[in-house]
């Protein structure tokens, strides 16, 4: 067995006002998560009651984890095989069942990586990479839902023009 490593995250409800908790719609989701020496991250419910929508969601930051950990072990996985990225980008979406209390498990989560390599690179030679990507995926390997991998046709970059 490995070593085991632990992360410290503080989360603090910022909406409380004299009234808390006195119902379901009287108080504010508004709340901060923080890392030390990082910058705070201002967070809110994913439900309409009484939430600010311009801050970010437990929903958005755990389907962006996941995608996040796919990038990082793609990148990775690329240099390990001597493969250059220039470019990775990631259209993620996950997808959650709403169930009769308003709430329900992930069902899936889909990444849409579109990778930009420095020299040609094949759609087999880009599966292989991203599937074992996926392998390594330590935050997608702790769900017990699919997290599929649907990458675009490798990408390279547009030619420059010759200056004449």
């Amino acid at each position: 067995m490995g070593a085991l490593q632990t992360y410290h995250v503080t989360v603090d409800w910022t909406g409380a006002d004299e009234r808390g908790t006195a119902s379901y719609t009287s108080y504010s989701r508004d709340h901060e998560v923080r890392v030390e020496g990082k910058p705070t991250l201002l967070a809110t419910s994913d439900l309409k009651v009484r939430t600010d929508v311009s801050r970010y969601r437990a929903e958005e930051l755990f389907v962006g984890a996941i995608s996040q950990a796919q990038m990082l072990w793609f990148l990775r996985t690329a240099a390990r095989h001597d493969v250059v990225v220039l470019g990775y980008a990631d259209k993620a979406t996950g997808t959650q069942r709403v169930e009769a209390a308003g709430s329900g498990p992930f069902v899936e989560v889909v990444l849409r990586p579109r990778v930009t390599y420095a020299g040609e690179v094949g759609e087999e030679l880009a599966a292989r990479l991203h599937h074992e990507a996926r392998e390594h995926n330590h935050i997608a390997r702790s769900v017990h839902f699919p997290v599929r991998v649907e990458p675009t046709v490798p990408a390279r970059p547009a030619p420059v023009p010759a200056v004449e």
